[in-house]
């Protein structure tokens, strides 16, 4: 497995080096750059999709450094919801969202990933927090599910006022 150190938002629009304002929605890209992963964020106007390249993209909104700070919900709580939809075969694209987003708290590590005789690819997790591992079948969303799995999250393991939209 290869480790990438991805910078922070750059707080600036990378076409139009506009700066991104509290309430901006944006988009962040991450683009192969010879050995290394460089992030891009685009403001919501410059965006015209992923450029070609790219290995992942994703959209945020830029947060008010005023308002109240978002805070996740304990690690235990965050391992005891994905252990929920580990169990539902319908919630696999959740339980995905996830895991991944566990790998970014350090609350697993991701040890592996194996291709199954099913000819299913899994992320193989470590619990860093928790002892045990899981196999996370990889099952990327549809655009409507992510809509619907992170207002899910939001509402369940996020304290705090959630951005504006």
């Amino acid at each position: 497995m290869i480790d990438f150190d991805i910078q922070r938002c750059t707080r600036k629009c990378y076409a139009t080096e506009r700066e991104l304002r509290p309430g901006d929605q944006y988009f962040s890209v991450l683009m192969p750059d010879g050995a290394e992963v460089v992030r891009q964020d685009f403001s919501k106007e410059a965006w015209e999709g992923p450029p070609e390249n790219s290995i992942c993209w994703w959209k945020a909104t830029m947060p008010d450094p005023q308002s109240n700070k978002i805070s996740w919900a304990p690690h235990d709580i965050m391992l005891d919801h994905f252990e929920q939809l580990l169990q539902d075969p319908q919630q696999q694209d959740a339980a995905y969202v996830v895991a991944l987003l566990m790998v970014r708290r350090k609350i697993v590590r991701l040890d592996d990933t194996e291709t199954g005789d099913d000819g299913i690819q899994r992320l193989v997790m470590v619990g860093l927090k928790r002892e045990g591992s899981y196999k996370i079948p990889v099952v990327e969303p549809t655009a409507k599910r992510i809509v619907e799995i992170q207002n899910e999250l939001t509402s369940l393991l996020q304290t705090g006022d959630p951005p504006a939209e």
